[in-house]
């Protein structure tokens, strides 16, 4: 009797020991015959060899194993203990199947669920980074005194007295020309990352409400005697929905928990990193990436796997984003 063809597509309960799989597949019972009757096409054959011909993924041979199947060759499907699953034919089919399968793989050509995508500088991050940029160099310059700044930073006892726009504000304030620069440098990195994934204007207006719930936690925490200001609490909004984003795309078939979680394990690496410093606002840097995290959820995955080309509605979504810091500094300076 030929060896039977296991199927992926089918799930089998196991059955108790000596019963058959299937009982059309077993031969017409016939009388039982003595030793010394049975002939010799009758006395059961040692199992032939079988050959390898692929290995991959569960999908990958799943396909396989319905391209043989569909041409009547009989095959079987193991799991190699050390990850990839297996096909096997006997020998007489071992080139049959190998042809049958560089014809499927000729025509079908194997695509990647998340493919890397080679570095490239976009200007998507300059308008995002402008909103702090100009702020930041109208209270260098004096322009309006130091009123500005009195006006902007995040005060704890204010917000929670009422005055919830400086956590807004605050966003686009820097206490010097270093503290800047580092926030705008470490912004374009993470934002030009993202927008391999998404287009900015998708993203950026929930990141900037996030960031300001953040600024107001921090109040809520420390409550008094706390000020704080650094577009800071943004970019770490951007690391923690950046983390999620790359994780709710790893694939399926990716082997070892650590495996799958490298995405955000390497991210709060970052953040904890940048994270800590002289002055640096700890408690704001570990809310906006919490915040951040649950905006990488926003994006539906289809969207962030294949990428979105940009379209009249981002524009919607840009003028938010500039008119969230613009309604927020006319509520300070009024």
């Amino acid at each position: 009797m030929s060896p039977r063809f296991m199927s992926p597509m089918v799930r089998r309960r196991p059955l108790p020991e000596n019963k058959p799989l299937l009982e059309s597949n077993l031969p017409p019972k016939t009388p039982e015959k003595s030793n010394d009757e049975q002939s010799p096409e009758q006395t059961p054959k040692e199992p032939e060899e079988s050959s390898r011909i692929a290995f991959g993924t569960y999908r990958q041979i799943r396909d396989f194993s319905l391209v043989l199947l569909s041409q009547g060759i009989v095959h079987r499907l193991e799991r190699n203990p050390e990850g990839p699953f297996e096909i096997f034919v006997t020998p007489e089919n071992q080139q049959k199947s190998e042809h049958q399968l560089r014809l499927y793989i000729k025509e079908n050509p194997p695509k990647e669920e998340n493919p890397p995508i080679p570095l490239t500088l976009s200007l998507q991050p300059i308008w995002v980074l402008l909103v702090p940029s100009v702020c930041t160099l109208m209270d260098f310059g004096n322009l309006l005194g130091s009123k500005m700044h009195m006006l902007g930073i995040s005060d704890a006892d204010k917000v929670l007295r009422g005055e919830w726009w400086r956590s807004i504000t605050a966003l686009t304030l820097h206490g010097d020309a270093r503290h800047l620069v580092g926030n705008l440098v470490t912004g374009y990195i993470v934002l030009n990352l993202m927008a391999y994934r998404i287009p900015l204007a998708r993203m950026v207006p929930f990141l900037a409400v996030a960031s300001a719930f953040a600024n107001f936690c921090v109040s809520l925490t420390v409550r008094t005697d706390f000020r704080s200001l650094g577009f800071s609490t943004f970019v770490f909004a951007a690391i923690g929905a950046l983390s999620i984003i790359e994780f709710r795309l790893m694939p399926n078939e990716t082997k070892g928990l650590l495996r799958r979680f490298a995405p955000l394990c390497g991210a709060l690496s970052l953040a904890v990193f940048l994270g800590l410093g002289e002055n640096a606002d700890i408690l704001g840097h570990a809310y906006g990436f919490i915040v951040g995290c649950l905006c990488g959820f926003i994006p539906k995955k289809k969207m962030l796997r294949w990428g979105a080309p940009t379209t009249m509605a981002d524009l919607l979504w840009t003028t938010g984003y500039f008119c969230l810091f613009f309604f927020a500094w006319k509520m300070a300076l009024a």
